[in-house]
C-alpha cells in the first residue's frame, strides 16, 4: 500500500521549459550583481564556500567564483552551492513578480485528492529545497506548499544514486515498498526501484522507449491504491 508519494519537479509537475527558459536565464543574468551585493550574507557566504570546496579552489576570489559558477551553469552541473545561489536569486524574481512557478493543470487537483486520501506528499528535486518551496509557494495556482510534508534536494544524494532513495525513506520513516516516486527521467526511477520503491514515469512528450517503468501522460492516470 502506498503511504507516501515523492515527486520530481522538472518535466513532472512543471514544464522543463519554465526552468530552462525562465529560471536559468534569470539566475545567469543576475548572478554577478547578486554575489557582489550579498556576499556578506551568511547563507550566500556558505554557498560560496561550498563552491570553493567543490571546485577545490579554497582561495578563489569573487571573480574566480563567478567564472566557476558560469562554467557549472554551462555544464548543467548539479552543484549544491550553485543550486543554493540560484534559489536565492530566484527568490528575488518571485517576490518582485518577474515570474510565477509553472504547474501542469493536472497536478494540483490530483495532489489535493491524494492528500485527502491520507497519503503523504514530498518533493525531491536537484534544485535546492528553498527553490522548490519558492516554485510551489509562488505558483500559477497560488501557494500550494501546504500540500507537502517535506522536501529533499541533493543534500540527500544525487537523483541517480540508489543511496539517495534509501536516505529519503529513512527520513520519511516508511519502508521502501510504501513509497512511490514520480519522475520523467527513467535513470532516476531505476535508482528508486533498486532501492525498493514503486515508480511511475511522467511522459509529457514522446514515450521513453528505453524505460522499463510504467508511463503515464498526466497525474490523474496514477491511482496509488492499485500500485
Amino acid at each position: 500500500m502506498i503511504r507516501a508519494i515523492v515527486t520530481d519537479i522538472e518535466g513532472t509537475t512543471s514544464d522543463i521549459r519554465f526552468v530552462h527558459n525562465v529560471l536559468f536565464p534569470y539566475a545567469r543574468e543576475h548572478l554577478t550583481h547578486f554575489i557582489e551585493r550579498e556576499q556578506a550574507d551568511p547563507m550566500v557566504a556558505s554557498a560560496l564556500a561550498a563552491v570553493r570546496a567543490e571546485a577545490e579552489r579554497p582561495d578563489a576570489d569573487l571573480n574566480d567564483l563567478v567564472e566557476i559558477l558560469y562554467s557549472y551553469m554551462d555544464q548543467d552541473r548539479k552543484s549544491t552551492g550553485l543550486k543554493a545561489l540560484q534559489g536565492m536569486i530566484w527568490r528575488d524574481g518571485y517576490l518582485n513578480g518577474s515570474f510565477k512557478g509553472h504547474l501542469y493543470p493536472d497536478v494540483l487537483p490530483t495532489l489535493q485528492q491524494w492528500q485527502q486520501q491520507g497519503i503523504g506528499l514530498f518533493v525531491y528535486s536537484s534544485g535546492s529545497v528553498a527553490a522548490q518551496k519558492l516554485l510551489f509557494g509562488y505558483s500559477e495556482a497560488g501557494d500550494i506548499t501546504g500540500l507537502f510534508s517535506g522536501y529533499f534536494d541533493t543534500h540527500v544524494g544525487a537523483k541517480r544514486e540508489v543511496s539517495s532513495y534509501r536516505n529519503i525513506a529513512d527520513q520519511i520513516g516508511l519502508p521502501a515498498d510504501a513509497l512511490l516516486f514520480l519522475s520523467d527521467i527513467h535513470q532516476e526511477l531505476d535508482a528508486a526501484a533498486e532501492a525498493g520503491w514503486h515508480t511511475v514515469q511522467l511522459i509529457r512528450g514522446e514515450a521513453d522507449t528505453e524505460s522499463r517503468h510504467r508511463q503515464v501522460t498526466h497525474f490523474a492516470q496514477i491511482n496509488p491504491e492499485t500500485i
